[in-house]
């Protein structure tokens, strides 16, 4: 059969009609917009599968595997079938470009989801910027930021850091008076702890009452860093641990504060990097009674809750699999980027970033979140206490649902900006001179 047609090749108007019919299909093919002409809808999964921050990306791996077989079951987006792409930026931070890059380039994915570190996240913004892609970020991080072709489902200062101060301060919490702000040093912790200490000063605290350590990634070596926390909280004011620490160093340090008998009575520690995925794979005997805060945990009671956590362990085989906040923010994330899809019957990126403020997609603890005007979505905050089996038990949350705000009311250089990328186009607008700072579509 090949052998025929390139016979019939050779011969002039056979040449001339097969031109002719290629130049048709070309035509044709280049009104199709190349997002759509796809037999599948590409879906990057951008996250560190090796490396120091694997004991926590690897579960938004299987999260956004988890989300695509799910919709696929339901016959796909717009009559298309997912297909995930993944690749594994090994805790590399330069990597994570070069692989954001290859995925948006190579692989010709439609969206992204990704990214856990904000030094990470960082490295692969110039990228999507440049080639108009779309990031789904699902992790806390330190605000300070909205770009058009980012959409932050993870929690802003505003849904974590600063109710958990608040919680501490108050009876219930332990009426905290000294404040240690520790950290793995990088992006996420330097600027929430900068916000924290502006925040802290302004609700009368003194500077001397506040210490703040950061260590490297990966950091194994805790014991001078814990004896000082211990002594910094031997001056007779009830002292309190506000932990940005992330990754795997979250193993020894909570190890040595047990080996230096700190107990959660004695100095609290709450955290925004330590879930239900991390406890299951450390000894909770140190850890018990210390906090942590998030927007979800997997112990909080909800049909929806108990329904997904089935559906969870069912897909990963495990009924031991456990669920954490950053997972939500993935769903909540991955639900809303279906729902934009189906609503402009498009993957192009332009379309769907307009589409994407105001739409609303359930949380797993019983609420519906909002995508806003800034790229942040509506949280509920828990704090939550660290038991014995890993869960933790709801101590403190708000009322209702907290916007996310994209720039801090705490720092000088943040009060006076606005994101909107609905009416002003702009996610650095300063209110007082009336511009937007660069970051205009």
């Amino acid at each position: 059969m090949f052998k025929t047609i390139h016979s019939a090749a050779q011969r002039p108007n056979a040449r001339k009609w097969l031109a002719a019919a290629a130049g048709l299909a070309i035509a044709a093919a280049s009104a199709v917009n190349p997002a759509q002409a796809q037999e599948t809808i590409k879906v990057g999964v951008l996250h560190s599968l090796s490396g120091t921050m694997a004991i926590s990306e690897t579960t938004l791996k299987d999260t956004v595997l988890f989300m695509i077989d799910e919709q696929n079951k339901k016959g796909g987006i717009n009559g298309k079938k997912l297909e995930a792409v993944v690749v594994d930026p090994a805790s590399n931070w330069p990597l994570f470009a070069e692989k954001a890059r290859e995925l948006i380039s190579k692989d010709k994915v439609s969206v992204v989801f990704g990214c856990w570190t904000s030094v990470s996240r960082k490295s692969v913004l110039p990228v999507f910027k440049e080639l108009n892609s779309i990031l789904f970020y699902p992790v806390q991080y330190e605000g300070e930021e909205s770009e058009r072709n980012v959409f932050y489902t993870g929690a802003a200062p505003n849904q974590q850091a600063i109710p958990a101060v608040d919680y501490l301060m108050s009876k219930d919490g332990g009426s905290v008076k000294r404040w240690v702000l520790a950290g793995t040093d990088y992006v996420y912790p330097r600027t929430t702890n900068k916000i924290l200490e502006a925040y802290l000063i302004a609700k009368g605290v003194k500077k001397e009452d506040i210490m703040i350590n950061y260590t490297p990634f990966g950091h194994s070596d805790w014991q001078t860093i814990v004896s000082d926390i211990k002594k910094f909280g031997s001056a007779g004011k009830k002292t309190g641990v506000v932990s940005t620490i992330n990754g795997d160093a979250n193993v020894p340090f909570y190890k040595e504060l047990g080996n230096q008998g700190i107990k959660a009575t004695d100095i609290p520690v709450v955290a925004f990097s330590v879930g239900e995925e991390e406890l299951a794979g450390l000894d909770t005997k140190p850890l018990l009674g210390h906090l942590a805060a998030w927007n979800y945990f997997q112990s909080v009671k909800s049909p929806g809750n108990t329904e997904f956590i089935k559906r969870w362990q069912a897909f990963t085989k495990n009924p031991k699999r456990v669920t954490n906040d950053p997972m939500e923010a993935t769903v909540i994330g991955f639900n809303m980027w279906v729902k934009a899809v189906e609503k402009v019957k498009s993957t192009d990126a332009d379309k769907v970033i307009d589409a994407l403020p105001g739409i609303e997609a359930a949380n797993l603890t019983g609420g519906t979140s909002k995508m806003l005007a800034n790229h942040h979505i509506t949280k509920p905050v828990f704090v939550g206490e660290i038991r014995a089996d890993g869960q933790l038990d709801v101590v403190w949350k708000t009322k209702g649902l907290v916007p996310g705000d994209a720039w801090t009311d705490y720092l000088p250089g943040s009060k006076d900006l606005e994101s909107d990328w609905v009416k002003l186009k702009c996610g650095n607008y300063n209110k007082v001179t009336k511009k937007c700072g660069g970051q205009a579509s």
